[in-house]
């Protein structure tokens, strides 16, 4: 078996199913398997996934046991050569693994391998390619002189900007959202480390491939959306969690500097701060017209019934209709896509070129009651049931 894909879940349903379906899809000329592991969650995802994917090996941990441990028991199951650590509210397109696959085997020194990461509305995301977190690179990050110093040997690293957001190459530290390995890899660095409960584990899992000689990279040929979010509410918790995780990185791996843990506990508050600030903020737009693209024509009387609104179809196979969407004349648009014409790769290139402060974006995935999305980064998604009548 070529791969093995886990999904660890945690109160996320939606954004699951619609995860799990893309994963089948991008499966499919594939030899692989998908294993959800459920840690514990309040709301129906372990029965959604009982009735919609019954194929899928589903672990339902009886206790939120962290990010780390849940991943550890699903590749404890795996089966494949590889195997994928994927967010479940994460969408791949069609052919991301095929060209991951690919990639990876030509390497022999392959660490851990990630991907362009993009958010609901087609931004890229900065932490998809990232450089060792040390106390100068962090103080670029937090002071934000990337931004103006990302040629600099020192700044620029955090973002690994050497590598442009279409380019390949050899990068510190992947995001957990997304890490494909060989297993044997995996269970060699003897998986996350469990002393980490939420974020901090892919960078050490990261570090540790490095300190291991091998070489970890950032793959741009190929998108992923992931929502951000889904799975932490940036709040007060948050911010613990996250200065905890950065303090046991850096007592694990830089023991000797003493003078680390004061500085890493501020730079990891006023981070850490600045995010749940940011998602506090939230982001809200009023929305002029909705356009759906669907050639079903039955499907723009269900989304109009839904948000009781006008819904403009525009045929998914019109290229010159499609062309025309920019002229926009200023007005904030709600872009629907009908996963049953559009698919989700096609999706994930069209949120990219057009990218830009007018649009956001729904997914109605294939054979779901629901439209799924997230204009923001920094908040919780949106879910909108369909309505049977």
């Amino acid at each position: 078996m070529q791969i093995s894909v886990i999904i660890l879940n945690y109160n996320v349903r939606y954004f699951l199913e619609q995860c799990v379906l893309s994963v089948q899809k991008a499966l499919q000329n594939i030899e692989g398997e998908i294993i959800v592991v459920d840690n514990h969650s309040p709301d129906d995802s372990c029965a959604m996934m009982r009735n919609r994917f019954p194929e899928v090996k589903l672990i339902a941990n009886p206790e939120n046991s962290g990010f780390p441990k849940g991943n550890n028991i699903g590749v404890a199951e795996a089966r494949g050569t590889y195997v994928c650590i994927l967010n479940p509210d994460t969408v791949v397109a069609e052919d991301t693994f095929e060209k991951l696959l690919a990639f990876a085997d030509s390497k022999s020194d392959l660490g851990i391998v990630g991907c362009k990461l993009i958010d609901g509305t087609g931004t890229f995301l900065p932490e998809s390619k990232r450089g060792i977190p040390t106390p100068m690179v962090s103080l670029g990050r937090m002071l934000g002189l990337y931004k103006w110093f990302g040629n600099n040997s020192v700044f620029g690293k955090y973002y690994a900007q050497h590598l442009t957001p279409h380019q390949t190459g050899k990068v510190d530290i992947l995001v957990g959202a997304f890490m494909l390995m060989k297993r044997d890899l995996y269970h060699q660095l003897n998986g996350f480390d469990e002393i980490f409960f939420m974020f901090g584990e892919d960078i050490d899992l990261s570090y540790r491939s490095l300190l291991a000689g091998k070489s970890n990279y950032y793959f741009g040929a190929t998108s992923v959306i992931h929502y951000k979010g889904e799975s932490t509410v940036k709040d007060q918790k948050y911010l613990h969690n996250f200065q905890k995780a950065m303090k046991l990185f850096y007592q694990k791996h830089y023991k000797s500097a003493a003078f680390l843990s004061v500085f890493m506990n501020l730079g990891s508050y006023l981070f850490s701060l600045k995010k749940a600030s940011a998602a506090q903020m939230g982001f809200h737009q009023e929305i002029d017209t909705y356009w759906l693209f669907s050639d079903r024509l039955e499907a723009q009387a269900e989304v109009e019934n839904l948000l009781g609104k006008k819904v403009v179809r525009h045929d998914a196979a019109n290229e010159n209709q499609l062309n025309s969407l920019s002229n926009h004349s200023g007005k904030n648009i709600e872009i629907i896509f009908d996963n049953r014409c559009w698919s989700f790769a096609s999706i994930i290139e069209f949120m990219q070129q057009n990218n830009n402060q007018y649009f956001t974006y729904k997914i109605w995935p294939e054979h779901c009651d629901f439209l799924i999305g997230s204009n923001s980064s920094n908040s919780r998604g949106e879910v909108i049931k369909l309505i049977k009548k």
